[in-house]
This record gives C-alpha cells, sequence and structure tokens, in this order.
C-alpha cells in the first residue's frame, strides 16, 4: 500500500454504550493501568497506519470525551446509542471523509488490542482488490474488523444492537481472515468478573 492509499484508512472507535453490566462507574472509565479503558483503544488506534481516528461517545458521553481531551481524534456524539450499537455504527460511518478506503472499527472496550494488531490487519488489505479483514485465534472472528468502502452502505442497513458481524456469514467470499496467537482480539470487558479476569491476567505477565 503506497503513503496515499494509507492516507485514507479511518478508525472507527465505538465507545457509545450504556454500560449496563458493568454497574457503577462506566465501564470505559474503569482504570486499566492507571488510564481509562477507553484510552486504549484510542491509543492503539493512533498508534497504527490509520491517518484519522474518530470516535463515537454516547452513553455519558461528557465523562468519556473529557478522558480523551488532547487526543487528536475527532469525537461523534450518538444521541440514539440506547437504540444499540447500529446507531453508533450509523454515525460513525456518516462522519468519515467521502474518499475513505477503509474503516477499522474497533470496539472500545478491548484493552488489549494493540497499535501492531491493527496495523496485521491493514497489512492484509489490497486496495486494489479490496476485502474485509478480520482477526482469528483459535479459529474464532474477533475485532478490529477492516471494512472496505464497498461495504458501508450494507452496514448503514444493519439496525438494532449489533454490529458488522451479522454480515460476514453472507460475505465470507469477499473476507480475509488474519490468524493472531494471542486472545487479545476476542478479549473484551462488560461485566465486573471480565475486569477482575483482565487484571488478574496482567498482574500475571508482571
Amino acid at each position: 500500500m503506497n503513503l496515499d492509499q494509507a492516507h485514507r484508512l479511518a478508525a472507527l472507535v465505538l465507545a457509545a454504550g450504556a454500560s449496563s453490566r458493568m454497574g457503577g462507574q462506566h465501564k470505559l472509565l474503569r482504570l486499566i493501568d492507571g488510564i481509562p479503558m477507553v484510552q486504549h483503544a484510542v491509543a492503539a488506534a493512533l498508534g497504527s497506519r490509520c491517518a484519522q481516528v474518530l470516535v463515537v461517545t454516547g452513553g455519558e458521553a461528557a465523562a468519556v470525551e473529557a478522558a480523551l481531551v488532547g487526543a487528536p481524534v475527532s469525537i461523534v456524539r450518538n444521541t440514539e446509542y440506547e437504540y444499540g450499537m447500529s446507531t453508533s455504527l450509523h454515525r460513525g460511518l456518516a462522519a468519515l471523509p467521502s474518499d475513505t478506503a477503509a474503516a477499522v472499527i474497533l470496539l472500545a472496550d478491548m484493552p488489549r488490542v494493540r497499535a501492531a494488531h491493527i496495523d496485521r490487519i491493514i497489512a492484509a488489505f489490497d486496495p486494489d482488490h479490496p476485502a474485509i479483514v478480520v482477526p482469528t485465534h483459535g479459529g474464532r472472528r474477533g475485532h478490529p474488523v477492516l471494512w472496505p468502502c464497498g461495504h458501508f452502505a450494507a452496514l448503514r442497513r444493519i439496525v438494532g444492537d449489533t454490529g458488522g458481524r451479522t454480515l460476514l456469514g453472507a460475505l465470507r467470499d469477499n473476507l480475509i481472515t488474519v490468524a493472531f496467537d494471542t486472545d487479545a482480539v476476542l478479549t473484551d470487558v462488560d461485566t465486573p468478573a471480565d475486569l477482575a479476569e483482565l487484571s488478574s491476567q496482567r498482574k500475571q505477565l508482571c
């Protein structure tokens, strides 16, 4: 991929959920290694080859946005986040520049995803033969997923509390998988138990 093509890649960080299963403080504001969870996803996106990073906020938007003050990202606020993930996807895609070749869609509650993981996914993308690029671990599909612009219209038609995963079965002939030896591409944080498990794993690595 040449430099011009690389500059047409965007990262779309979905950070609008209500965090209803965490209890108490919004999960994206919970500290991991001393910084709010949402900052991990944003740092991964900013450290990758993506030229632009957009963050879609919704639940406790002001607090989540305050955690990102100073970060070179574009904020897109989703006032309809309570209607599900698809609404955040729609708002984020609508905010992308018209010449965006592909978008890497990240979930803000997957703090173990790193810039190097995103770049491996980008490396598998061929702008001349654009296909969806999906990370896998142990045969399971994970995130983030790179979506070529040719599929943006289909993504905008998704409704409810779901994302692009619902389209992957029908699009399997236009899909590339990248196998990872880490489960970071599968690990999200939804509950206090998930957060405790993540903290335990990180302590064992120290």
